[in-house]
């Protein structure tokens, strides 16, 4: 079975999350049957919030890219890194390995299309520092869409951080429930969860359309990439 290396504490229990998500994926008799992870669970990676939103700090692109060669270094046949934000350094990642680098809001812009066809407009609940990057913006204009992110951009940011904190609590739900439903209202055909911190919400708010959660996406591609096999979902 293939290894997957996992740059990971971005934020800690995202992480968790990941690897939670990815048990439940497979269907398993033993732990032979499990993907077998290679994480590096580093906190300690530079602010990706106050590099893009405050120009202050260290450049996380370095960090992540000496991450991502340590994992290969160890074995991992890919790698993948449950942070959407932090694909903003992805070429950095990707001009440091020979492996696969899984792109998470990629892979998730082709599940939309999937899910709704090309073209129209896509509602973004992810981090304010996605919209300075144009992070989602590139991917889906690819297939003729449009992303709408939420005019309160303080409200998200303040979200995100509460969740970090906190964990995720009844305040954030409230939050991402009336952030949804205004996307809504401006005509969105798909909500895509664009924030790992969200993603600890899944369940706990119920966007109007379609919402693809972009951890998900990339639980599906590891479990497929991995040679585990699929829980058949009932």
């Amino acid at each position: 079975m293939r290894k997957i290396g996992i740059l990971g504490g971005m934020g800690p229990e995202a992480t968790i999350l990941l690897q939670s998500r990815l048990l439940q994926a497979v269907e398993a008799q033993d732990d032979a049957d499990h993907i077998p992870l290679l994480v590096d669970m580093n906190s300690q990676v530079p602010s990706r919030l106050d590099w893009i939103l405050e120009n202050k700090g260290i450049n996380p692109g370095p960090v992540l890219a000496q991450m991502a060669l340590s994992l290969e270094r160890m074995g991992a046949d890919a790698i993948a890194m449950p942070c959407n934000t932090a694909h903003h350094f992805a070429p950095d990642i990707q001009k440091a390995i020979e492996i696969p680098f899984f792109n998470m809001p990629e892979l998730a812009a082709a599940s939309v299309i999937e899910a709704v066809g090309e073209g129209g407009k896509v509602g973004i609940l992810g981090s304010p520092a996605n919209q300075i990057t144009r992070l989602f913006d590139d991917v889906f204009s690819q297939y003729g869409c449009d992303v709408v992110f939420p005019e309160n951009k303080d409200v998200l940011l303040s979200a995100i951080r509460s969740i970090k904190s906190n964990g995720p609590d009844a305040n954030s739900a409230l939050i991402l429930q009336e952030e949804s439903d205004k996307l809504v209202a401006k005509g969105v055909k798909c909500i895509v969860i664009g924030c790992s911190e969200f993603s600890l919400l899944s369940g706990r708010f119920q966007p109007k359309v379609p919402a693809v959660d972009t951890l998900d996406v990339l639980v599906n591609h590891l479990v497929a990439f991995s040679g585990a096999k699929s829980r058949k979902v009932s």
